[in-house]
């Protein structure tokens, strides 16, 4: 589903990624992890278009989108997830569901299976986003990504800063939603035990380089949780 060769990236004189390829499969979840400032949150960027790719090319569903906009991405099937949720405080949930669906014609209707993914969306509908929980916002924020239909979910550390229960109800969304078979699903997360459970395939990323990848079940055995511990 998604394809990326030989991308770089530079902020400045500071070369940020280097050289990066990797393919994410559709009903697959593949997970990258690494320590802070390693070039995750500026990988997934890229991957959206919210800054242009230097050198390389990105792929979705065989055709090349690298030097696509970000809306452009959007309408050919990508949802994204940014770190710190970035949703619209003062409009309400609803509100917030239907800037999801932006892309699709007016009039498109909320799909109910965003409530029946995230009950508690339905019972606070009418609030503003601000007044959620910061898991409840997550929730909203997935939801809001997931409303126009993705191919492609990228989410930027769905955990921080969610209280445990929430983190457990958000894992299982997203492998429930992998296991479809019709969307490929790109995670960047800090929480190594959340990775874990959740990766088809890894990815370990040091200085703007993926210095390790595998199969998920590996990760143990290959020793990623001492390649991303602080």
């Amino acid at each position: 589903m998604l394809k990326v060769d030989s991308l770089n990236q530079y902020y400045g004189g500071s070369h940020i990624l280097r050289n990066l390829g990797f393919e994410a499969k559709q009903g697959e979840v593949t997970v990258i992890l690494g320590r802070n400032g390693v070039g995750k949150t500026t990988l997934l960027k890229s991957l959206m278009g919210v800054v242009p790719v230097k050198t390389g090319t990105v792929q979705l569903d065989g055709a090349d989108i690298t030097k696509a906009t970000s809306y452009e991405r959007v309408r050919r099937g990508i949802g994204y997830v940014p770190q710190g949720r970035e949703i619209f405080s003062r409009l309400t949930v609803e509100e917030n569901l239907r800037m999801g669906l932006a892309v699709k014609p007016g009039g498109t209707a909320i799909p109910a299976e965003l409530f029946e993914l995230f009950p508690v969306l339905k019972s606070m509908i009418g609030r503003r986003g601000g007044d959620l929980s910061g898991g409840q916002q997550q929730q909203l924020a997935i939801a809001r990504a997931l409303a126009a239909g993705p191919k492609l979910l990228i989410l930027d550390e769905p955990t921080e800063g969610i209280q445990p229960s929430i983190i457990k109800d958000i894992g299982r969304v997203i492998r429930m939603l992998a296991d479809r078979g019709t969307m490929a699903i790109v995670l960047v997360e800090q929480y190594y035990d959340f990775a874990a459970e959740l990766a088809d395939q890894y990815l370990v990323m040091e200085r703007g380089e993926i210095v390790r990848r595998g199969r998920g079940s590996a990760m143990a055995a290959d020793g990623v949780r001492q390649l991303v511990s602080v």
